[in-house]
């Protein structure tokens, strides 16, 4: 057996191992949640950490805790984010709802690195958690997490998706291939049309995903125990955010009402919210490179996706859309996450949400996922996929979805008795429409000219 040291907290002794930075409410949670071996998201740690910083460089001002600790505290969390910090936070995910566990984590390895500091002992409860409670600096830590996730992750992330779209969009302007609805044969489009439609809703969703910045950025820290702000000097929420802005580059602020963002997440939830919405715009862009790389002669047959890796162990020659369909898999494990926030966010019991740990897992992992494979779809997918010309302009010959544009002429019966005729005769659409109207062929040729047909739309 590895070798322990005895611990104590208030309910008593325990052993801890011997080199471990923590103490006894940490172990006390190791022993209690062996649930899923996953640890609190790295982010999340870090928001907490710099959290921690935070109140102890705005307590030294308010003479809450003396300089020395206070500094000692500060250096103890530069320390710990110089180096691989998670190994010493095991405290699973399912854990208990107010992430009490994770807190008093924190509070006792930065109290062991301070007293190494410091030459004497800094209390985790009294100078480390200073004019805190678990249940504002959990709060505190998802609104802190999630905000710097988005802005270094995430945004930049759709934003060089949405730049690859439009950049190969006028790179295949020139190419007009057939238009499906309900996977049917419709009128033609050019392919930059539908690239255009996809950077669109990347955009789009960018925007929404950015609109909630200003409420991540509002914090719960101040608010104590239930919002009241108990233990904490007047000016102490005032003091950590602009601390908290200094530490990070970005500026926070007390939120208005404490109440509400210890009671509930709701903008945890509506920022989930937003995370589903690209979800599921990648999840459509994915389908459709899907749909038009099929084949390559059963099927579409439209683009050529990158190869990237064999696609069988058992059909040589085979290879795989692998790229859009990694896409399609984070696009439902968030759109999953989402489901768990909504619920989560519905456990704000009286002064209290408790499922906070859930919350910012699933948040912070959701925020992950859709960086990373934007980038991929971009660089892997879009960015290089090639255009089967011959393939496009075959299947436009046959469309007879294009005497549409025979309608305000000839009538929508005629024009569909035409349609069909073709159908069935699997003839080209113009040389059945010059046997059942007056058109001429150069008449015939100029109305259903595909480049023309596209010119409606951006």
């Amino acid at each position: 057996m590895s070798e322990t040291r005895i611990e104590r907290d208030s309910m008593g002794e325990l052993q801890v191992p011997a080199q471990a930075l923590y103490g006894a409410q940490t172990q006390r949670a190791v022993e209690n949640f062996p649930v899923s071996g996953q640890r609190m998201p790295v982010q999340f740690i870090r928001a907490l950490l710099l959290a921690k910083a935070a109140a102890a460089k705005a307590n030294i001002k308010l003479e809450q805790i003396s300089a020395a600790q206070g500094e000692a505290i500060v250096q103890a969390v530069e320390q710990l984010l110089a180096e691989d910090f998670i190994q010493h936070f095991p405290v699973d995910v399912y854990q208990t709802g107010s992430g009490t566990s994770s807190n008093m984590n924190a509070n006792e390895v930065i109290a062991t690195l301070a007293s190494r500091v410091l030459g004497e002992a800094v209390n985790a409860n009294d100078h480390v958690n200073c004019g805190q409670s678990s249940n504002d600096i959990i709060p505190t830590s998802i609104h802190v997490s999630a905000a710097l996730a988005v802005r270094e992750q995430l945004l930049p992330a759709l934003q060089h998706l949405a730049q690859a779209i439009e950049a190969k969009a006028g790179q295949v302007h020139h190419h007009i291939k057939t238009g499906r609805t309900h996977l049917m044969d419709a009128m033609p489009v050019r392919l930059s049309q539908v690239l255009g439609g996809w950077a669109a809703q990347v955009k789009g969703a960018q925007a929404h995903i950015e609109s909630t910045l200003p409420a991540l950025q509002a914090l719960a820290q101040g608010g104590t125990a239930v919002g009241t702000g108990i233990n904490a000097h007047p000016e102490f929420a005032a003091g950590f955010a602009r601390e908290l802005s200094t530490l990070t580059g970005v500026e926070f602020a007390t939120g208005a009402n404490l109440f509400a963002l210890i009671g509930s997440q709701d903008t945890a939830v509506a920022l989930s919210g937003q995370l589903k919405t690209a979800a599921v715009a990648l999840m459509k862009i994915a389908n459709d490179l899907r749909w038009m790389n099929s084949g390559p002669l059963a099927g579409l047959g439209e683009i050529e996706l990158q190869a990237l890796q064999p696609g069988s162990s058992i059909m040589p020659g085979k290879v795989n859309p692998v790229i859009p369909e990694a896409t399609a898999m984070v696009a439902a494990q968030v759109i999953g996450n989402d489901a768990t926030v909504a619920v989560a966010g519905q456990s704000g019991n009286f002064e209290l949400n408790v499922m906070l740990p859930v919350i910012a897992r699933n948040l912070l992992e959701s925020i992950e996922l859709l960086a990373n494979t934007s980038r991929l779809l971009a660089d892997k997918a879009i960015s290089s996929f090639t255009v089967n010309d011959a393939k496009l302009k075959e299947a436009l010959s046959r469309n007879p979805i294009l005497v549409t544009a025979l309608n305000p002429i000839i009538g929508y019966l005629k024009a569909a008795e035409i349609a069909k005729t073709a159908y069935k005769q699997g003839r080209p659409i113009i040389e059945v429409a010059l046997e059942h109207t007056d058109l001429s062929r150069d008449q015939l040729q100029t109305l259903l000219d595909p480049e023309k047909l596209t010119a409606g739309g951006l």
